[in-house]
């Protein structure tokens, strides 16, 4: 990327008291310049800690909504507002409360990849990476788990103790890496190590050898002394697989690991958010809550970040 460009960002974030956080789905010049890039995990713990008083964010709605719930105090503004997760919107509120009336001891554990509204009818949040964890934690035998049916089921088969009810979610890009698709792959490079989200479907996840959130993936990869690796989970997460394994080789599955709202953030969207902080004449649309929603939502949350310690 031209030093310019990085010059031009740095003096702006400065000027506007400005920190940027993107995710591993977004294109990967957007992380090379943001300040923190990661997993939903690390992104919600990260909110709480920066001194900035603007957050630019650099992913999906439900993710400026986090930082917002855990950051009253501080503007967050969304690279992108039309950027969202059509799995976040895949439960109702009636469902939740419906269970709650079928299900004395449940506890309505919520993927954090959701809406505000759904976190706030929830007990806890948990993301991929710290989901099991969580989960073995609660003292409730009976768990809902939303919106996701595929991390739902996984993270079920880990905790064989309790008893799982299922939402119908999903997240199209990782539903859409198809088994076939892996043995594929596999067949084209079979020295290659299998590493797959757990968003992936059971029939994928049983091809994997291993299974794990974006960052877990990442970590994975590097300190394995395995050097060929197939990847299933959103192509973004090329970017810091090859920064942090320049000699390793990683194919994708096929052409479906896109997503195109994460695809949304674009750098031009990020300078021009930059240049415009403090202009009346460009429509900066912050993130808003209801007060009394943000605090009915920033418990789970709280929750997540508590347990997962």
């Amino acid at each position: 990327m031209d030093n310019s460009i990085k010059e031009k960002i740095k003096e702006l974030k400065e000027k506007n008291d400005v920190v940027i956080l993107a995710h591993y789905y977004v294109d990967g010049e957007v992380q090379e310049i943001s300040d923190y890039v990661g997993d939903s995990f690390y992104l919600a713990k990260v909110a709480t800690t920066v001194k900035q008083q603007t957050i630019l964010f650099c992913g999906v709605s439900f993710m400026g909504e986090s930082a917002k719930i855990l950051n009253p105090q501080k503007k967050v503004i969304m690279a992108d507002n039309t950027a969202d997760c059509p799995m976040a919107h895949m439960v109702d509120i009636d469902r939740i409360r419906e269970v709650r009336r079928q299900y004395d001891d449940v506890a309505v554990v919520c993927y954090v990849n959701s809406t505000a509204e759904i976190k706030a009818e929830s007990d806890v949040c948990v993301t991929s990476s710290n989901a099991v964890t969580i989960v073995k934690k609660l003292p409730n035998r009976n768990i809902f788990f939303i919106p996701d049916n595929n991390l739902a089921r996984f993270v079920a088969k880990q905790v064989p103790d309790k008893h799982f009810i299922f939402n119908d979610g999903f997240c199209h890009v990782h539903k859409s890496i198809h088994s076939e698709d892996v043995a594929k792959a596999k067949e084209l490079h079979p020295e290659a190590l299998v590493l797959a989200h757990p968003e992936c479907t059971e029939d994928t996840l049983a091809l994997a050898d291993f299974i794990g959130s974006t960052s877990q993936i990442i970590d994975y990869a590097t300190a394995s002394p395995e050097n060929v690796f197939i990847i299933c989970t959103e192509m973004g997460v090329f970017f810091e697989l090859m920064q942090k394994n320049p000699d390793k080789k990683f194919y994708s599955v096929g052409h479906r690991q896109f997503c195109p709202n994460m695809k949304k953030v674009r750098m031009e969207k990020v300078i021009e958010a930059l240049e415009n902080i403090d202009s009346d004449n460009y429509n900066i649309e912050y993130v808003n809550l209801d007060e009394d929603l943000r605090k009915a939502a920033e418990k789970p949350l709280s929750r997540m970040l508590e347990l997962a310690k």
